[in-house]
């Protein structure tokens, strides 16, 4: 098929898009709209679970709230029960979801174990059931987020994609990888490709994209009309914006200096006390400054004082404070 580039998602228009991953545990509101700010096109939050007894959860709470935050609305469900799955969907819609992503990407064992996540993919009748009741139950548009297979012998996400089309399904997001390869295998786009080839709805590349040359091979790989960055941008919010200038023919921005990225510790680390509460707030800014630290001057001794920092106001005033000291330093 040809990649006509430009595309829609309810009344959302795309150009080859640059999108954040659902990551559990990280794609909160928080790192979604700081990753918008920095260029991405859009970003889906983290998994709703489709048990109805979770609704009530402060998690899941949570997680349906876009109270502040910009761009489309895209909520991702799992589950392994049609009605359920489909329940969930309109619960979903109802609490401002403006499309909703079904997730058959998820490795991890607490979902496979569910016969969610990518063990649906062992599944293909139970795929079209799940997908056929979702898309019948709501009037936004639904996506889907897959890997290639469940293990590199059964690679059968083409055939999937291909089904998905026919039931309504309206754009296809593609982890390069089977189940069964984690996250530990590299990443493969043949298969995406082939995908990209047979479908004519919108695909996204997904899976080891760290850099402008990895991204500029993806997308040559595979034409497909996009490409979702996960892990890549923790601690590197920087990364849409010059994915997106080298992409679009520009001059690739400057990366952020240190008290840049001092900054913006700081910013997201107020953002999360304020989202979660200082206690919670305080354990959820650990993992995010650990993965900023990388990009400091003895980052690894940052961390490790801040790791070990339990009140949320010391962390905003180590933060501060590391700033200051570095600014004196470089003046004496």
């Amino acid at each position: 098929m040809v990649n006509d580039a430009v595309f829609r998602l309810g009344s959302f228009r795309f150009d080859q898009p640059l999108s954040v991953a659902p990551m559990a545990g990280v794609s909160d509101r928080v790192f979604r709209d700081l990753c918008q700010r920095h260029g991405a096109d859009y970003a889906v939050c983290e998994m709703v679970m489709s048990n109805p007894c979770l609704r009530a959860s402060k998690k899941t709470r949570r997680r349906l709230d876009h109270r502040g935050t910009s761009g489309i609305r895209i909520v991702q469900i799992a589950g392994a029960e049609p009605a359920s799955l489909a329940d969930t969907a309109r619960y979903c819609v109802d609490q401002g979801a403006q499309v909703i992503d079904v997730n058959m990407g998820c490795p991890v064992k607490k979902v496979c174990g569910k016969l969610a996540g990518s063990a649906l993919m062992r599944n293909e009748r139970l795929v079209a059931a799940l997908l056929t009741a979702v898309v019948g139950a709501v009037n936004v548009p639904v996506t889907l987020k897959m890997r290639t297979g469940w293990d590199p012998e059964h690679r059968n996400a083409p055939l999937i994609a291909r089904m998905a089309e026919a039931i309504g399904v309206q754009l296809l997001t593609i982890h390069g990888r089977t189940r069964a390869c984690g996250y530990g295998r590299q990443a493969e786009y043949h298969t995406i490709a082939r995908i990209k080839n047979e479908v004519a709805i919108p695909v996204i590349a997904n899976g080891d994209i760290r850099t402008v040359t990895e991204a500029r091979r993806v997308l040559a790989m595979t034409a497909c009309d996009g490409l979702m960055i996960g892990r890549a941008a923790r601690g590197d919010p920087w990364i849409f914006a010059e994915l997106k200038a080298a992409l679009g023919g520009r001059e690739i921005p400057a990366r952020p200096a240190t008290h840049q990225i001092i900054a913006t510790m700081g910013q997201h680390t107020q953002a999360l006390h304020e989202l979660y509460g200082v206690q919670i707030g305080a354990r959820v800014a650990r993992k995010h400054i650990g993965w900023y630290a990388k990009h400091l001057p003895d980052g690894a001794s940052f961390r490790k004082v801040f790791n070990r920092i339990e009140c949320a106001h010391e962390q905003l005033a180590y933060i501060n404070n590391y700033e200051h000291d570095l600014q004196g330093a470089l003046v004496a």
